[in-house]
């Protein structure tokens, strides 16, 4: 089971790295186009509004991504200095706590996207649906990392360790 879990957690990174990567790109690009027009032609009025949302979807799956490569920023020290036994429970503890929060955050979101579902954007009349759907499916995801974090712990395993420049 433990493989399993493991497997999934990989693939989740592997699938975000090249949507990330892909929205980067489209972002470049858009915000490129959106410089141009404005200097050597007429403004092109949609731009403001995809890069807008691309930003939203970037910063929502780049966490996401962040979260499953262990990048979110922790403070260890305590923890670290605690013996093994009691470092487990409160590495368990947190991953609870950040386990409600995610779910709480999905919910939330959830409600929020359906709340905005009859808003159309300005320019380009997209549902909003569409641009607020990435909270909750972001949450979700990392909801369902934490959890594949507690189990390894249960199971007697590390949790995800936090990864920084110096230790890599």
């Amino acid at each position: 089971m433990l493989k399993v879990l493991a497997w999934m957690d990989r693939g989740v990174g592997e699938a975000l790295k090249p949507v990330v990567f892909a929205g980067m790109i489209g972002l470049t690009g858009v915000i490129t186009l959106q410089i141009v027009s404005r200097v050597f032609f007429t403004s092109v009025g949609w731009t403001e509004e995809v890069a807008r949302f691309l930003l939203i979807w970037i910063t929502f799956l780049g966490a996401a991504l962040a979260f499953q490569q262990g990048r979110h920023i922790a403070v260890a020290l305590l923890r670290d200095s605690l013996p093994l036994t009691l470092r487990r429970i409160v590495s368990g503890a947190g991953i609870v706590v950040t386990f409600t929060f995610l779910v709480t955050l999905a919910v939330i979101g959830w409600r929020y996207m359906n709340m905005q579902s009859y808003q159309k954007s300005p320019s380009l009349r997209l549902s909003m649906t569409y641009i607020y759907a990435v909270m909750p499916l972001a949450s979700a995801i990392m909801a369902g990392l934490s959890l594949i974090d507690l189990i390894r712990l249960l199971a007697g395993q590390a949790p995800r360790e936090t990864r920084t420049e110096l230790n890599e």
